[in-house]
């Protein structure tokens, strides 16, 4: 009797399926091999500075314009300048305010006051052939002589480079001598320039002139 009972028991535990022999007895779950996921695209930080620093290196290459330095910066230097010469010149410090001069001079070409320059290196001449300072005195006559190309005079230039010339030989500045020697022959090439059309007078030159 317990041998039928054990022998019903098995017949009604299998199921009813009509596929009941694909039932894995051994007891081993086969696994189903699943579809591979797309992989994740990487949006990190790392990877997106990286991204930018390559773009920017396959970018052209911006040169940087050079602009000169500004009309503000310019009058400042000009007011600081002129303090400077008032202050040279009061208590007799002519060698400095010499220099002062000239500085303020190269200021106007850059301002393209040229009647101001032009006054203020005769100035600076004049204290430095006083202090015997030759190479200053080169250095204005040359830079007297291009301002007075620029304003059309000449041949006013051209016997300050033959004075600044002869100077630069007399003392043995045979560096100086050479530079000269070019300038007189580039202006020799170009006696036909005309002034400048953007030339711009200053009308307060006797009044700095009586104040310094």
């Amino acid at each position: 009797m317990r041998y039928r009972l054990i022998l019903f028991l098995c017949l009604i535990s299998f199921s009813a399926s009509a596929q009941w022999w694909h039932i894995n007895v051994g007891g081993t779950k086969k696994h189903v091999a699943l579809p591979l996921l797309n992989p994740l695209k990487d949006n990190s930080l790392a990877r997106l500075t990286a991204s930018i620093k390559n773009k920017k290196a396959n970018d052209a290459i911006v040169q940087p314009v050079d602009l000169g330095p500004s009309q503000f910066s310019l009058e400042a230097a000009e007011a600081s300048t002129i303090k400077m010469a008032k202050h040279n010149m009061r208590f007799r410090i002519y060698h400095e305010a010499s220099y002062n001069f000239s500085d303020l001079a190269q200021l106007y070409i850059q301002l393209h006051r040229l009647s101001e320059a032009k006054w203020y290196f005769l100035q600076s001449n004049q204290i430095s052939r006083e202090e015997n300072d030759d190479k200053h005195t080169i250095s204005n006559l040359v830079n007297l002589a291009m301002v007075k190309v620029d304003i059309g005079d000449m041949l006013s230039a051209r016997a300050d480079l033959f004075e600044a010339r002869d100077l630069a030989r007399t003392r043995g500045f045979q560096i100086s001598v050479a530079e000269i020697e070019n300038k007189i022959q580039a202006m020799e090439l170009n006696v036909t320039t005309a002034p400048r059309a953007e030339l711009k007078y200053a009308e307060s030159t006797g009044n700095e002139k009586k104040a310094l």
